[in-house]
């Protein structure tokens, strides 16, 4: 294969590529030039996942990019009819956050439940107030996604000792790891029973909106909630309500309809939420080990060979195998 073309939609720090010197040509690009360079470019890298460049400038004929990547598990923020309907290949960052989001949320579960929030206000006051905290070990959560993202949260949560009820698309039977997988129109029964209810679901047309004034009606007062999946999965006035009307315990939200998070936001000072700025699945040395990914995957396209993480467009995810 001769010389590919390889543009990047960037952000800074940019990708460390390295080892595509003598086999690409890398052009970065900002959002701005993007629609001039798309017809030109072989392979488009979403390093800027957070934009949505590629869906207002992705060509509704022409050439294109034969292969597109972001650097992120969702894929919402690219997909637009034009790309979903050509034979551009899409695939994205699966591996790589799985397991941080996962350590992410058994913190979040595990503060909420030993009220850390509470100890530190009081120390913060310098009173000693003794308090009775909350067992784990035997409580229920629900999981709303079955990705890597969502099992590896569960499998975690399984180590602590709480009972996984993990949900899908579709309801499997014989999971190695959880047993039954419930499929999608089993949440409303299995909300009332949680403890825990971890959002980790990609945004589709189906899950847009899906924890809504009803979803939280549903749960009981003891619930604590979690958003590690994507803002618009959730209505967040909703949620406001739900909290400061105590129809559920707490809550957490590490991704929102508007990010960054406008200072004049509700969601800021709502009381018993906790809310971080997309960082769940950022630790130490990220940024490399995409860049390392996306490398692995050049080498498969160069070959000739499949790629890895394809994701399959209408859907919006890589499907489980």
């Amino acid at each position: 294969m001769s010389e590919s073309t390889v543009l990047v939609l960037g952000s800074d720090p940019p990708p460390k590529l390295d080892r595509l010197t003598g086999r690409a040509q890398v052009i970065f690009t900002d959002e701005d030039s993007l629609a001039d360079r798309l017809p030109s470019a072989d392979v488009l890298l979403a390093w800027d996942f957070t934009s949505d460049a590629i869906r207002r400038a992705w060509p509704e004929k022409g050439p294109r990019p034969r292969w597109v990547h972001t650097a992120s598990a969702g894929v919402d923020q690219l997909l637009c009819p034009a790309l979903v309907a050509d034979d551009t290949l899409v695939t994205n960052a699966r591996g790589v956050f799985e397991q941080p989001i996962a350590e992410y949320v058994a913190g979040l579960v595990i503060a909420m439940a030993k009220d850390f929030y509470g100890s530190w206000e009081l120390q913060r006051q310098r009173r000693w107030q003794h308090r009775e905290t909350l067992r784990l070990a035997g409580s229920r959560a629900v999981v709303v996604g079955s990705g890597p993202i969502g099992r590896a949260i569960g499998t975690t949560l399984l180590a602590l000792g709480v009972k996984v009820d993990l949900i899908g698309r579709r309801e499997r039977a014989d999971d190695p790891e959880f047993g039954l997988v419930h499929a999608s129109d089993a949440l409303n029964g299995l909300l009332p029973q949680a403890d825990w209810v971890i959002c980790a679901a990609p945004l589709t047309e189906a899950t847009r909106g899906l924890f809504d004034k009803a979803a939280f009606s549903r749960m009981p007062p003891r619930a604590r909630f979690i958003n590690i999946g994507r803002g618009p999965l959730v209505v967040e006035d909703a949620l406001v309500a739900a909290l400061r009307e105590w129809r559920i315990a707490a809550a957490a939200l590490d991704v929102f309809e508007e990010e960054p998070l406008p200072e004049g936001s509700p969601l800021w000072d709502v009381p018993h939420l906790i809310v971080s700025p997309h960082m769940s699945g950022d630790t130490l040395g990220w940024r490399d080990a995409l860049a390392e990914q996306f490398q692995d995957n050049f080498d498969q396209w160069s070959a000739g060979r499949p790629l890895h993480n394809l994701v399959d467009k209408r859907l919006g995810y890589v499907p489980v195998q």
